[in-house]
């Protein structure tokens, strides 16, 4: 076996490994007994296709511990599914990896089989808090980043003060936050067959609108230039829509691209409209702060 192909087969080792480590802590942390199953098998899957490598490559390898405490952390913070999904994305580069040595060693067309399989049982951890409410927090973000923005930008040119434009954004948000909070309780009350918790439901769309509210609103709490304020508070809104575009794409399996584009034309067509009433306003009302 020539270097060059002994070196992927060591680095195939070395992810199998590491992915048998992550596969089995996060099967500890899986509360539902199907999912528990489902990952206890797949890190049986990773340590046996580990011991194949093994057979090819003569050596012992240990796991990535940054990439275990990574996934490990991730389950913990975003939800198992999301983690589990994550590693998945991973998955695929394996098979197509895998599959330039098919051809040389058959038994491989084996583990791309399991690879498959991999992705199919994954999709079936749906029993996971976070997505069960991610309709909640999808509201949440979303209403926060557009009426937010929107009246940031309006209050910018309105008010011409870094400090009111603050006080009157956090009084804004705040209201909204607990309106929205309110609604989205009563709305999952009103769904006779919702498996949602409709408080548990309120409270995630009610904090996540006010995170969203306190990140925008710092800019302005911070700097007294208030377009440089405004601009700030722009470059925050698409911070979280990046962030957030990513967590939805690979949590509920849609496109990064087209969610991300959706919710800043959206955000910044708003705040552009908002921007411009509040100029309006304040040459036609003589407003004078």
């Amino acid at each position: 076996m020539d270097k060059g192909s002994l070196d992927k087969i060591i680095e195939f080792q070395k992810n199998e490994i590491t992915e048998y480590h992550v596969y089995r802590l996060l099967s500890h942390l899986a509360k539902d007994a199907q999912n528990k199953k489902i990952l206890a098998r797949i890190a049986d899957d990773e340590l046996r296709h580990y011991r194949f490598w093994k057979d090819y490559s003569k050596q012992n390898m240990i796991p990535d511990n940054f990439k275990v405490s990574l996934f490990t952390t991730i389950a913990k913070i975003l939800g198992l599914s999301f983690a589990v999904k994550l590693m998945e994305l991973g998955e695929k580069d394996a098979q197509i990896a895998y599959g330039q040595f098919a051809s040389v060693i058959p038994k491989v067309k084996e583990l791309i089989t399991d690879e498959d399989r991999h992705e199919m049982e994954t999709l079936s951890l749906i029993h996971d808090q976070y997505l069960k409410f991610a309709g909640s927090i999808v509201l949440g973000i979303n209403d926060a980043l557009i009426e937010l923005t929107g009246a940031l930008a309006g209050l910018t040119f309105a008010l011409q003060n870094a400090k009111l434009v603050a006080i009157s954004g956090l009084v804004t948000g705040v209201a909204a936050a607990f309106s929205m909070g309110a609604s989205e309780y009563m709305s999952v009350k009103a769904e006779e067959k919702s498996k949602k918790h409709a408080f548990r439901a309120s409270i995630y769309t009610g904090a996540v609108y006010m995170i969203v509210v306190l990140l925008l609103v710092t800019p302005y709490l911070l700097f007294a230039d208030i377009y440089f304020s405004l601009i700030l508070t722009l470059i925050t809104a698409l911070l979280i829509i990046t962030v957030f575009s990513f967590y939805v794409s690979v949590a509920q399996q849609v496109s990064f691209k087209k969610h991300f584009f959706e919710m800043s034309i959206l955000s910044l067509g708003v705040a552009a409209i908002s921007f411009i009433i509040g100029l309006i306003l304040r040459h036609t009302l003589d407003i004078e702060v």
